[in-house]
């Protein structure tokens, strides 16, 4: 039998395991969903939405539950309180704009014709969901499918093996019925399988750019709908008339919180000459004040990552970075609790350019790059120059400025004078590796649904 497990970062050790469903068992979980999305659909729309709410509501009766199993499974520290602001937030703007996104759009209703178009749920929706923000990156999609009409199935990545389980677990107790939504631990190859054998009628994963490769594979003539969001290194563009501390602040956070590991994590900085200095220097002062340490103790701001690989790949991207000319400015004697593994002091290089993998391969940890420009062009052309997009974050009092420059920017979300952020009225959507679709907003209703279209012609004497 093979298992699934999680090592946690805290202390190298197996945190928790479970037996990976064998194929067979996991397509009669599916045809349950399949055989329950009809009823469920049918149920009225405000219904859904409440014991969506409901679900919701009861997972933050788990906070007590939730949150130090986070820090065990993937290292974030417990004094930030889990993900319940995001994962509040982006359940209940969706609840909120349901019936507007899901009513039909009224072409004609005359004596003679009703001609609409009409949102009808997809049937199955599977939901591969991964370990950096666990229960938010999964509400994106598990709330408005289920309060569309689809029926779920959710799977987790092993380094947050528990968290589909607590998500149904609190979901089920609140009242949605327990094949309309089911978390299921699937290895790779059965979930490959699964899509293969056009088991789901939309699929949507958060994850790599080789995991989105797999997923595209996989469903390779099945014609299964796919949203993908995929790798990112996003950039930040600090003007000459930018607010410096509030620039500092923001943008550092972004690309430290969370050990770095975030989609939309600022992984590279372009500073205009005149404030290249201050930034800088106030960047540095700022990084270095972070304790980095055990999750679980409540005096730590900047936990393990998540796995001590992933670690590996940000040193070897420093140090390979280092070796070309870059200048590492965060003393490490300030983080005697960097060990070589999970536990990895922040960093702040400079010297840095793009023939270095660190500005152009994602890294996804506690390091940021920054770079020296003297224009909006040259600072535009180093943003788009490489292959992911999905946030740009532009820093400015010139808000026709940030504007004019984001049209030119290969993105999918432009920030002015803030960063890292996911808004659920705005479309969470990337361009080049970083994927395809979008989720939130009245476009990711339209995304987890079809559109069907309705000629009536009535009889006329």
């Amino acid at each position: 039998m093979t298992m699934i497990r999680c090592i946690s970062p805290v202390n190298g050790e197996v945190y928790a395991e479970r037996p990976a469903m064998p194929l067979e068992l996991a397509k009669q979980a599916v045809a349950q969903a399949r055989l329950a999305q009809k009823s469920w659909a049918k149920r009225p729309l405000d219904e859904r939405v409440k014991l969506v709410l409901a679900g919701v509501a009861r997972l933050n009766e788990m906070v007590d539950e939730v949150v130090p199993e986070l820090a065990w499974q993937m290292g974030r520290p417990v004094r930030y309180g889990g993900e319940f602001k995001g994962f509040n937030e982006r359940s209940n703007y969706v609840a909120s704009i349901a019936a507007d996104a899901l009513k039909p759009l009224v072409v004609e209703e005359s004596d003679r014709f009703e001609r609409r178009i009409e949102r009808e749920p997809h049937g199955v929706v599977f939901v591969i969901a991964p370990w950096n923000y666990p229960y938010m990156t999964a509400i994106n999609t598990v709330a408005p499918a289920l309060m569309a009409g689809n029926t779920v199935i959710l799977k987790h990545a092993s380094q947050t093996i528990l968290v589909g389980e607590r998500m149904v677990r609190a979901f089920v107790e609140a009242g949605v019925p327990a094949d309309v939504f089911q978390n299921l631990f699937l290895d790779h190859d059965t979930t490959a399988a699964l899509i293969a054998a056009r088991s789901f009628d939309f699929i949507n994963f958060t994850g790599s750019v080789e995991g989105g490769r797999s997923i595209e594979r996989a469903a390779a003539g099945t014609f299964t709908g796919l949203g993908l969001e995929l790798g990112g290194k996003d950039p930040g563009y600090v003007m000459e008339d930018a607010d410096l501390d509030a620039a500092v602040d923001t943008l550092m956070d972004g690309a430290t919180y969370n050990s770095g590991q975030c989609c939309c994590g600022i992984e590279r900085i372009y500073v205009h000459e005149s404030l290249y200095d201050a930034f800088v220097e106030k960047s540095v002062a700022w990084v270095s004040n972070y304790k980095l340490g055990n999750p679980l103790d409540p005096e730590t701001t900047l936990g393990p990552m998540a796995n001590k690989r992933f670690a590996a790949t940000v040193r070897n991207q420093i140090a390979d970075a280092v070796s070309k000319g870059a200048k590492a400015l965060i003393d490490p004697r300030l983080f005697p609790q960097d060990d070589g593994g999970a536990y990895l002091a922040p960093q702040v290089l400079v010297d840095v350019d793009h023939s270095m993998e660190f500005m152009r391969e994602e890294t996804f940890g506690p390091a940021v790059g920054i770079m020296k420009v003297k224009s909006d062009a040259e600072a535009t052309e180093l943003m788009n120059d490489s292959q992911y997009g999905l946030t740009a974050s532009l820093w400015t009092k010139d808000a026709e400025r940030a504007a004019r420059i984001g049209r030119d920017l290969e993105t999918g979300t432009v920030f002015m004078n803030r960063a890292d952020y996911l808004d659920p009225a705005l479309c969470w959507t990337g361009v080049k590796e970083t994927g395809r679709g979008g989720s939130l907003s009245i476009l990711g209703f339209h995304n987890l649904t079809r559109p069907k279209s309705f000629h009536l012609k009535k009889v006329t004497a």
